[in-house]
């Protein structure tokens, strides 16, 4: 008898929290919502879903990967207007795209878009295409540091080799990052712990912005394939400045909500909001991916790179700091083993949706693993 009243017990606690969590999100879920609604009805008409389909993918990617790029600034930059900082990379971010649109004539990813599996720019669209950025947008809302390159890209990939070579190229960006990580910390961690302390110079702030706006503007020459994909390989005007005057309104609400609730992955992590770690954090970050830009075309999840470097960056932290600057080694690893886990689940969805959307992609898995 009393072990029923325990599963009760439990049972309404569940349904309680349950209606705090619809309560607490009514307005994002009555967001997400009409999104999907808008995905139902537009995905039959090509001029009209590649619009939706940008638009959504647009916030959602930026949202999520605003951790990697703009996470740091925007935790040691507090103090400051949120205006003053979207104008700042609101304006990076139109040079950055411009430059692009004009050299490579009309194309505004910076060739990622050229590899043979997504050179082609639709002419059709499915609701699961469309929708997927809707989806980003609800795993970021659980605070979720999943690849929009995959989740996205993915969806769209005329083979698998498309995304096997996504894949690799990931993992090897994960693996030099985290590498790069524990060698750079464990050199500098316990002159950081002694040498970090008080009030930052004002010139660590001008540093901090000077790296900032330059790993932004990388970051937009290798990720913003993920939103330009729904759209023509070359925009014509109008186009243009449609694409360019969107994603610039969409920064300005996410200052505005200053990163939302993703930037907690960002937060959590060891010394993040102090302006001389950051400005760290952001240089060696611009270098890999700038390396990486420079490597191939082959887009690459930037994420698996980011979380990648804070991994190499708290384990070495753990392991070299006696003073108590970086957090125990046991949670320490348990951050990291989320952190994999997160971006393990995202890779999982985004094979899902790309199976489901293109049967040629579940036909080559089938003869894969034999069952075909």
């Amino acid at each position: 008898m009393p072990s029923k009243l325990k599963v009760k017990k439990s049972l309404l606690t569940t349904y309680y929290q349950f209606i705090e969590i619809i309560k607490e999100e009514k307005v994002f879920l009555t967001v997400i919502g009409i999104c999907f609604f808008a995905a139902g009805y537009g995905y039959q008409y090509a001029n009209i879903a590649m619009w939706f389909g940008f638009m959504f993918a647009a916030y959602s990617a930026v949202a999520n990967d605003s951790i990697q790029t703009i996470g740091t600034f925007l935790s040691s930059n507090s103090d400051k207007k949120w205006y003053t900082l979207w104008l700042y990379i609101g304006g990076i971010f139109l040079v950055t795209v411009t430059y692009s649109w004009i050299t490579h004539s009309g194309d505004v990813s910076y060739q990622r878009l050229s590899t043979d599996a997504l050179s082609q720019a639709p002419t059709s669209f499915t609701f699961l295409q469309i929708a997927a950025p809707i989806f980003l947008l609800i795993i970021t809302r659980m605070r979720m540091p999943v690849s929009t390159t995959f989740l996205i890209l993915s969806c769209f990939s005329a083979d698998l080799a498309g995304i096997v070579d996504m894949l690799g190229k990931s993992m090897i960006g994960y693996v030099t990052a985290f590498v790069i990580g524990i060698i750079v910390w464990s050199l500098v961690s316990r002159w950081i712990s002694s040498h970090f302390v008080g009030e930052a110079k004002p010139y660590w702030r001008v540093l901090q912005w000077i790296t900032s706006g330059c790993l932004w503007s990388v970051w937009v020459m290798q990720d913003i394939a993920n939103v330009a994909v729904y759209l023509p390989r070359s925009l014509n005007t109008y186009q243009f400045l449609g694409f360019a005057s969107f994603i610039f309104a969409g920064l300005g609400v996410i200052f505005y909500l200053r990163g939302d609730k993703i930037q907690e992955i960002v937060t959590e992590k060891s010394h993040t909001t102090d302006v001389r770690s950051a400005t760290i954090i952001d240089f060696i970050y611009a270098i890999l991916l700038f390396f990486f830009k420079e490597l191939s075309h082959i887009p690459m999840s930037t994420t698996w790179v980011f979380i990648g470097l804070l991994a190499g960056r708290e384990l070495a932290m753990s392991l070299m700091d006696q003073d108590g600057f970086g957090k125990p080694f046991k949670k320490s690893f348990k951050l990291i083993r989320r952190d994999i886990l997160y971006a393990a689940i995202g890779l999982l969805i985004s094979v899902i949706l790309a199976i489901s959307i293109n049967p040629d992609i579940n036909t080559e898995i089938m003869q894969l693993i034999g069952l075909e």
